[in-house]
């Protein structure tokens, strides 16, 4: 490992340096998600229709495009972050929810809905004073 650090130095201090960026954006967003995220969320229909949606097709496209490329480069600096310093699982699940894949959605009912996760999840909107996450 430390020969390929001492290699590829410059690549490892841009790598730690977006671990760090990475890390510290997590602990921001993650709760401002979480408070402003509403409780029926993970209960309501998938939304059909978005304010980016009824933008010209160019756009909406050029957007669409940008967020699948943040969300793979999430995911990929995630898979390095398990072996870097860094937050690699929450910035691989980050890059996931932006994604568009089939299933995401179920998935994400999925990991919300484990017990653990969703205590934490309702935790931190019960300090901002938010009703807790509906999961029926």
């Amino acid at each position: 490992m430390s020969a390929w650090v001492g290699t590829y130095q410059p690549l490892a201090w841009w790598l730690a340096g977006f671990s760090a960026v990475t890390f510290v954006a997590s602990l921001i967003a993650m709760p401002f998600l979480i408070v402003n995220m509403p409780a029926d969320y993970f209960v309501r229909p998938a939304p059909t229709t978005g304010s980016w949606q009824t933008r010209h097709p160019a756009v909406r496209a050029i957007l669409l495009v940008l967020k699948n490329l943040l969300g793979a480069a999430l995911v990929v600096a995630g898979i390095i972050m398990l072996f870097l310093p860094g937050q690699g699982i929450l910035s691989i699940l980050i890059g996931l929810s932006l994604l568009d894949l089939p299933g995401k959605r179920r998935l994400e009912r999925r990991l919300v809905g484990r017990p653990a996760i969703l205590r934490a999840i309702n935790a931190i909107r019960a300090k901002a004073h938010r009703p807790p996450l509906r999961m029926e």
